[in-house]
């Protein structure tokens, strides 16, 4: 059974970490270093999971609807186009 590639599933934990960092900075000490940093890492990883579950190939409207919401959208994404692949696998065969 295929499951979603490591590339998405790694860029969108990045996605939901780089968030929870810049908002627990904001939410502290907002240090400029941090939010230099973790802007671009958190803007390329949020991306990266818009464009991939865009072109996968299993993708479903919810897959890509879903990966839009900044921080859990990734993940929510992943977890919808492994139900999808999982869907296919118990598809009766033509």
């Amino acid at each position: 059974m295929h499951r979603t590639g490591a590339p998405l599933r790694i860029a969108a934990a990045v996605e939901l970490a780089s968030l929870i960092v810049l908002l627990g900075n904001l939410a502290t000490v907002h240090l400029p270093a941090v939010t230099t940093l973790m802007g671009p890492v958190h803007g390329c990883a949020y991306l990266f999971t818009v464009v991939a579950t865009a072109r996968d190939p299993r993708r479903t409207f919810a897959a890509v609807a879903s990966s839009l919401l900044p921080g859990v959208g990734g993940l929510l994404a992943v977890r919808l186009l492994n139900r999808a692949t999982e869907r296919a696998g118990r598809a009766p065969a033509n």
